[in-house]
């Protein structure tokens, strides 16, 4: 029955919540029995009592996230009682048993007492409480808006180095603004409780004009009496009403001038208060002094003694605690050691790696104006963008091993790429005409191979002025880091990533994930054509097309060399468009129709795919006149593509990639209407024979 009826409020807290607010504004307008007006006073100190209690145990001012809102609700509930007991004051002389017993026990039925007594509780509470909550809780939300970019930064950081996942990164996110709406919701609310106390010191001395006159005029009592009486009343109501103003007013301060802790205000006070035995043996000392000096001996020299005893006490269970606590790590560390998880974090490889120097580490700070996590994070987006591929999370560290300018770039362990960089210095690539103009380090771009100089920034508006490519560091291994990621795409691509790209294509075309996967195609059948799409950089964003050809394909032949040329097929003009001129023409090599045959006889199946099983002799002169070709064209300023049958064009494309890896192999399929291919060169059966 009982956890029934817990059920059904909890489910009706919002019902409950308007009727209360309704209600509240209620009585400022239907007069209370004074019965009535004890329980909703008593409710009203109460209320205040266990706010103050909450805000004492909270270990987060987002644990009370509810406190503006309620501040308003308090205040309004507070002012609602104040014009019941006025409106009972002022016609019957008495409002209730609470109010009348609490001025004759706070203030022994003194008026003059009690009229200070008010006063200090108001001033207290509008002057030092009020005010000092007003302004922390208006410099806490200015700060915390402030911040909100850095701390949206260091999760992006974290979250490209692995430390946290996506839904962490959103979980922080979703605090960090809600600590900023809380703080900005208390700026304004802190203007409730001023209002509060200013309200209180009108209705005090409304209520005593408004009784003397009722007193006199209305009810014939004499002056002293009818002063007596209501003055008496008034003071009453108004310390029933402060003190729980008060309480609340303290809760404010309490919360909004919590700093980040994981312990209540208790915990942290009797940690951080006790911690040091010689600060209580300081203080016995000090009031031992003072009660010799002639101040009174017995309260000085009893608290001196109690802080001395505490201080003895701290100082042994400190000792106790600190080998208790080197035990208990020791015995931690053993028994960690003997999990099995611990030894199978050891196994974990990450996708990606980026290890620096201690020298470089600066590009990583953001305090000391680093953002290379920044620019992993847009280098990821522009990968997505240009080859629809998720680059896995980067994680980057640090290695004493490594020299102070040196990077190294790794995929799954593997070291990959690495390169030396100057951090505080500029990379310059020569415009060609006078190189030893501007003085530097000779180098080599580490992306793409090119002659360059590190320069010092003072040379920089220099070098830009003679036509020389200026970039500064964290540009130079975003760029590498780039490079590696577009070069090695097929190679980091798993079968977890596809599953990711064929659940994103589901939500498109169900129909044809449905149809392909696993009935005609498995995943990792998908993922070997995928992979070599983007061996050759063809972009694979475009994936219902390519999942529609595989559907299409798969039903003739399961062979991955021809699944790929399929889908190449399809992509044909995706393919096409950065190779083809505004004239819609095609710059081309081509091969000597022999030596193309030759190539076509030489393909050899295997467990593995097909492979060239050409004459080493003939595989040598046929790359050396390809690249006689290759080097003609770039001269050119063309980008080298050379033309062959289907089947000839991935075997060639795989014996050229390492010698030409800029190379372009289209085949004749490849060709879409409107394009008009310009012979450029040949390479000739009789020179390769």
């Amino acid at each position: 029955m009982a956890i029934s009826l817990k059920r059904r409020l909890l489910d009706n807290t919002d019902i409950i919540a308007a009727m209360g607010i309704v209600g509240i504004v209620v009585m400022m307008v239907v007069p209370l029995p004074a019965g009535l007006l004890d329980i909703l006073i008593t409710l009203n100190i109460s209320g205040s009592i266990l706010t103050l209690m909450l805000a004492v145990f909270a270990k987060d001012p987002l644990e009370f996230s509810a406190l503006p809102s309620l501040l308003l609700m308090m205040t309004l509930f507070r002012l609602s009682l104040n014009i019941s007991t006025t409106r009972l004051v002022l016609l019957d002389g008495y409002a209730g048993q609470v109010i009348q017993q609490f001025a004759q026990f706070v203030i022994r039925g003194n008026m003059v007492v009690g009229f200070i007594v008010f006063s200090i509780l108001v001033i207290v509470q509008f002057i030092v409480i009020t005010k000092g909550a007003e302004r922390v809780s208006e410099v806490a939300a200015r700060f915390t808006l402030d911040a909100m970019p850095g701390k949206q930064m260091a999760i992006d950081a974290d979250l490209n180095a692995g430390m946290i996942n996506e839904q962490q990164a959103r979980q922080r996110r979703k605090a960090i603004q809600q600590q900023a709406d809380f703080y900005g919701a208390m700026d304004g609310s802190t203007k409730f409780i001023k209002g509060d106390a200013i309200a209180a010191i009108i209705i005090l001395f409304v209520n005593i004009i408004g009784g003397f006159i009722s007193g006199v005029v209305m009810q014939g009592l004499p002056l002293l009496d009818a002063i007596q009486k209501y003055t008496m009343l008034t003071i009453g109501d108004g310390l029933v009403s402060q003190i729980p103003a008060l309480l609340i007013s303290t809760a404010t301060g309490l919360v909004v001038t919590r700093a980040a802790s994981d312990k209540n205000l208790g915990e942290d006070l009797s940690k951080q208060l006790f911690r040091n035995p010689k600060a209580l043996f300081i203080t016995s000392g000090v009031l031992t002094v003072l009660a010799f000096l002639g101040l009174p001996p017995f309260p000085m020299l009893t608290v001196a003694a109690v802080l001395l005893g505490a201080g003895i006490i701290l100082q042994k269970s400190s000792k106790v605690s600190v080998v208790e606590e080197t035990a208990a790590a020791r015995e931690s560390e053993i028994e960690e050691s003997k999990k099995p998880e611990n030894v199978l974090n050891l196994l974990h490889i990450d996708h990606m790696e980026l290890e620096l120097g201690y020298a470089l580490i600066a590009l990583v700070d953001v305090q000391q104006g680093g953002d290379l996590l920044d620019r992993i994070v847009l280098i990821r987006r522009q990968i997505a963008s240009e080859l629809g591929f998720i680059v896995p999370v980067i994680r980057v560290r640090d290695n004493m091993n490594l020299q102070p300018n040196q990077y190294i770039i790794k995929i799954r362990g593997a070291e990959i790429a690495s390169g030396e960089i100057l951090a505080d210095h500029y990379m310059a690539m020569s415009s060609g005409f006078d190189d030893d103009a501007i003085p530097g380090t000779p180098t080599k771009e580490p992306a793409f191979g090119l002659d360059a100089k590190w320069i010092n920034a003072m040379y920089r508006e220099q070098a830009e002025l003679s036509g020389w490519m200026v970039v500064d560091s964290p540009t130079v291994l975003a760029t590498h880091i780039t490079e590696v990621i577009k070069t090695q795409a097929w190679e980091i691509l798993n079968r977890q990533d596809v599953k990711t790209l064929i659940d994103h294509a589901k939500e498109q075309a169900p129909s044809v994930v449905d149809e392909l996967i696993p009935d005609i195609l498995s995943l990792g059948q998908v993922q070997k054509v995928l992979a070599n799409l983007l061996r050759e950089r063809v972009s694979i964003r475009d994936m219902v097309s390519i999942l529609e050809t595989l559907a299409d394909s798969a039903l003739v032949t399961k062979d991955v060399d021809r699944l790929t040329e399929h889908v190449r097929q399809a992509l044909a003009r995706q393919i096409l468009q950065p190779l083809v001129g505004k004239d819609k023409t095609l710059p081309v090599i081509t091969l000597d129709p022999q030596i193309e045959q030759k190539i076509l006889d030489s393909i050899q199946p295997s467990d593995y795919g097909t492979f060239l099983a050409l004459d080493p002799k003939i595989l040598q002169v046929l790359i050396q006149n390809l690249t006689r070709e290759v080097e003609k064209v770039m001269l050119k300023g063309l980008t080298p593509v050379i033309i062959c049958a289907p089947l000839v064009r991935i075997n060639l494309k795989r014996v050229t990639e390492r010698q030409l890896p800029q190379l372009m192999v289209l085949s004749y399929n490849e060709l879409v209407q409107g394009v008009q291919v310009q012979a450029v060169g040949m390479v000739g059966m009789d020179r390769a024979s």
